[in-house]
C-alpha cells in the first residue's frame, strides 16, 4: 500500500476518537526499538489468522538478570550494544520507575547490572551512536517527562557522551518540548555530522522532527510533522536512493505510518504508506528488518495498545504485521498473524532454519485468565507464511523485547522488560533472559 487513503477494517469498532485521546497512554510507542506475495485483502488491517496457534513445548526457559525484583517495575525500553566495545553483546534498558538508563553486561558470574544515568524523568528510548564520531558509543536517549498522558511541555532530548571507563556526561540537546518517545541518528544532509530525528508523543499536540547537527552540541530543529501519537522514526534508505529517509509510526486516531523520503540535503518528502480506518487499532510499535532477505528493508509493525479503556485490555484485532518494500518507496501490507496486547516485535531466526521469524511480547492481556499469552513466535515457513506458537503465559505486563545472539551459530537469547502498570500484580518480572531449554 503506498496511498493516503486509510485501510478498511473489518473489525472496526465506533471509538471516538476524543476518547483515545483522553486515555491514550502512549508507551506502546516504544520500541523500543519496524508479506507472502498477495496484495492486501479488502480488510488487510484487519486480524487474519496465522496458519495455525501451538501451544508452548518448553521451546524457552526464563532466568532473572539484573538486580532482582523489587515493587513493579516499569521497564520501558530495551536495546542492544557493544558499549565497552569488548566484542560481546550487551542490553540497554531504560527504567522508568528508577529514571534511569542501565546497562547489563556478561561476566563470570553472569549478567551484572550497572547504572550509566539517573535523573532522566520517564526515559522510554535508548539509542547508541557515536554522535561526536570520537570512535566511541554515545547513548541518545528520549525522555517523556511523564508516561502518563500529560499535555505540558515536558520532554527532552538527552545525549549521554562516552567519557570512557563507564562515564557518561549529559549533554541536554532539547527541552520543553512535548514528550519525547524516540531518537535515531543519521546524517540527513552530508555534512559529516550526525543528525537526529525525533518523534514526539505528546498528548493533544505532538510532532516529528530532525535535529541538524551545527557541532559542539548544537542541534536546529526542523519540523517534519505537526500530529500527536508519534511511537517511533526509524532511520534507513528506504526508498533504494542512497540517501537517509525517516520511517515513522504516528498513533492516536491517526494510527498511520510515514515515509519522509530524504534528498541527502535535509530535504524530506512526506506520504503515507499505511493507515488503518479503525481509530482504535492500537499501533505500538515498528522495526526495520529485511524480512524476505531479498535487500530492501521492510517495517516489522506491531498494533496492541490497549491503555485507552478504564480497564486496560486486549481487543480481537491486535496483532502483527508487516509492511513489504516493493522499491521506490513503495510498500504492501501483509498481515502475519493475532496477537492480544502485541508490542515490540523483533524479527530474529529464533528456530535457526536460515529464515527470519518474528517475536513479539504482550503488554495488555487478559491477564486474569491464566491461559493468556505474554509472548508469542510467530514461526516463518521460508515463505513468509507464519505458524503462531505460544511462548510463555506468565510473567505477565511484558512491554519490551530485544534479541541477542551472545556465540556465533547460538540460538539467539530473548530480553524481556515488565511494565506492570496495573493489576494483577502477581506474576510480575523486570528483566528477564529467554534461551532454549536445554533438553528440547
Amino acid at each position: 500500500m503506498n496511498s493516503s487513503r486509510k485501510a478498511p477494517n473489518a473489525h472496526q469498532q465506533p471509538t471516538p476518537s476524543a476518547l483515545r485521546w483522553a486515555w491514550s497512554f502512549g508507551i506502546a510507542l516504544l520500541l523500543a526499538l519496524a508479506s507472502g506475495c498477495r496484495p492486501p485483502a479488502p480488510d488487510s488491517s484487519g486480524a487474519s489468522q496465522a496458519a495455525e496457534s501451538v501451544d508452548p513445548v518448553n521451546l524457552l526457559q526464563a532466568a532473572p538478570v539484573g538486580q532482582p525484583l523489587s515493587g513493579r517495575p516499569w521497564i520501558t525500553h530495551l536495546n542492544v550494544s557493544d558499549l565497552d566495545q569488548d566484542g560481546q553483546p550487551e542490553v540497554l534498558f531504560c527504567d522508568a520507575k528508577e529514571n534511569s538508563i542501565g546497562w547489563l553486561r556478561q561476566s563470570e558470574q553472569g549478567w551484572t547490572e550497572s547504572t550509566l544515568a539517573t535523573g532522566i524523568s520517564g526515559p522510554v528510548h535508548v539509542e547508541p551512536s557515536d554522535i561526536d564520531q570520537d570512535g566511541d558509543l554515545d547513548l541518545l536517549v528520549a525522555s517523556m517527562g511523564q508516561i502518563f498522558p500529560n499535555n505540558d511541555k515536558i520532554g527532552t532530548v538527552l545525549i549521554l557522551e562516552n567519557a570512557g571507563a563507564s562515564h557518561f556526561t549529559k549533554h541536554v540537546i532539547i527541552d520543553q518540548i512535548a514528550r519525547v518517545t524516540d531518537v535515531r541518528a543519521g546524517d540527513f544532509d552530508k555534512d559529516g555530522l550526525i543528525d537526529l530525528a525525533v518523534g514526539q508523543f505528546g498528548y493533544e499536540q505532538g510532532e516529528i522532527r530532525w535535529m541538524r547537527n551545527r557541532g559542539e552540541w548544537r542541534f536546529e530543529s526542523h519540523t517534519l510533522l505537526h500530529a500527536a501519537g508519534t511511537i517511533n522514526v526509524c532511520v534507513a534508505d528506504l526508498n533504494g536512493d542512497s540517501h537517509l529517509d525517516i520511517a515513522a509510526l504516528v498513533s492516536q486516531q491517526w494510527e498511520e505510518i510515514y515515509l519522509f523520503e530524504g534528498d541527502g540535503a535535509g530535504n524530506f518528502e512526506k506520504k503515507v504508506i499505511f493507515g488503518s480506518t479503525n481509530e482504535d487499532f492500537g499501533s505500538s510499535g515498528i522495526a526495520l528488518y529485511d524480512l524476505n532477505r531479498d535487500g530492501r528493508l521492510d517495517i516489522l509493525y506491531s498494533n496492541g495498545d490497549g491503555f485507552d479503556y478504564a480497564r486496560p485490555g486486549p481487543r480481537p484485532w491486535h496483532g502483527v504485521q508487516w509492511l513489504e518494500n516493493r522499491g521506490n518507496g513503495f510498500f504492501a501490507y501483509q498481515r502475519i498473524g493475532d496477537f492480544a496486547g502485541a508490542h515490540s516485535p523483533v524479527g530474529v531466526d529464533l528456530d535457526q532454519d536460515g529464515d527470519i521469524d518474528v517475536v513479539a511480547v504482550s503488554a495488555f492481556n487478559e491477564w486474569d485468565r491464566p491461559h493468556s499469552a505474554s509472548m508469542m513466535l510467530f514461526e516463518n515457513d521460508g515463505q513468509m507464511n507464519f505458524t503462531s506458537r505460544v511462548l510463555a503465559r506468565t510473567p505477565t505486563h511484558l512491554l519490551t523485547c530485544v534479541a541477542v545472539y551472545l556465540e556465533d551459530g547460538d540460538t539467539p537469547t530473548l530480553f524481556t522488560g515488565g511494565f506492570h502498570a496495573y493489576p494483577p500484580w502477581d506474576r510480575m518480572s523486570r528483566l528477564l533472559a529467554w534461551r532454549e531449554e536445554l533438553t528440547q
